[in-house]
């Protein structure tokens, strides 16, 4: 995490059998920097994560991360350039350990297990689930099944960390917990490109945030003037939508 790395997403677009996913996507993430991904359901957020991070690859455009283009490479080699992701989905090896599923992360830059091992109660306690590293991860809440989501991420040794509405589901309070988890990873060196639909969330976490419609950005700026944005109120916050109520 010392070798800082800029996301470059150029003029990306993307179909599925003639459904146009993405249509000119540009955005950029540059170190120490938390972006907002934004927009309705079916706007083409996921889908970008995913060619972000070469499960999907785009029609037209370029995606360079530190100088490199990052198109044709398959995920396990993007994770090792430094970009890891989380997905919407949280889905653990159930029967294993909490300490087992970041170890499995960590394998993708320390071959040895008792290192691996070394480095998931690492990442563990800095998230905040090392009291309970020893039981099996179907047992967790959904909020600690969140936690090790971003653990497992985090022990690839991110530049840039994708994190796929990872706050889905969760109470104010524990919102509250992931936001700060999310700014103690930025404050450790690692940019963040982030989905989410709460405004209050990213409003408070971000630093710019990209609006997607139909699979095009409609929005790109500094939240209180996106925020204010008639197109975004429009289509996305609702006509009636006032920022300082949110």
């Amino acid at each position: 995490m010392t070798d800082r790395k800029t996301l470059e997403v150029d003029g990306v677009s993307k179909s599925f059998r003639g459904l146009q996913a993405l249509k000119d996507i540009s955005l950029t993430v540059e170190p120490g920097r938390i972006v907002g991904l934004i927009g309705p359901n079916g706007a083409g957020k996921t889908t970008l994560f995913n060619v972000i991070s070469g499960f999907y690859k785009p029609d037209k455009g370029s995606i360079r991360f530190g100088g490199q283009d990052l198109i044709g490479l398959k995920s396990n080699r993007i994770c090792k350039l430094g970009l890891a992701r989380t997905f919407q989905i949280v889905k653990p090896f159930g029967q294993l350990t909490v300490l087992e599923n970041v170890a499995v992360g960590a394998f993708n830059s320390i071959r040895k297990t008792k290192q691996a091992e070394t480095e998931a109660w690492r990442i563990l306690d800095f998230v905040g689930l090392a009291n309970k590293a020893l039981i099996p991860a179907f047992s967790l809440t959904i909020p600690d099944r969140k936690r090790l989501e971003v653990a497992r991420a985090l022990a690839t040794k991110p530049d840039l960390l994708l994190l796929d509405e990872v706050m889905a589901g969760l109470n104010p309070t524990e919102k509250d917990n992931v936001i700060e988890l999310v700014k103690k990873i930025r404050d450790i060196g690692v940019a963040i490109l982030v989905i989410e639909h709460a405004m209050r969330v990213i409003m408070g976490l971000c630093d710019t945030i990209v609006v997607l419609q139909y699979g095009c950005c409609i929005a790109d700026g500094d939240p209180t003037a996106v925020s204010c944005d008639p197109k975004v109120i429009e289509a996305y916050l609702g006509k009636e939508y006032d920022p300082d109520q949110h």
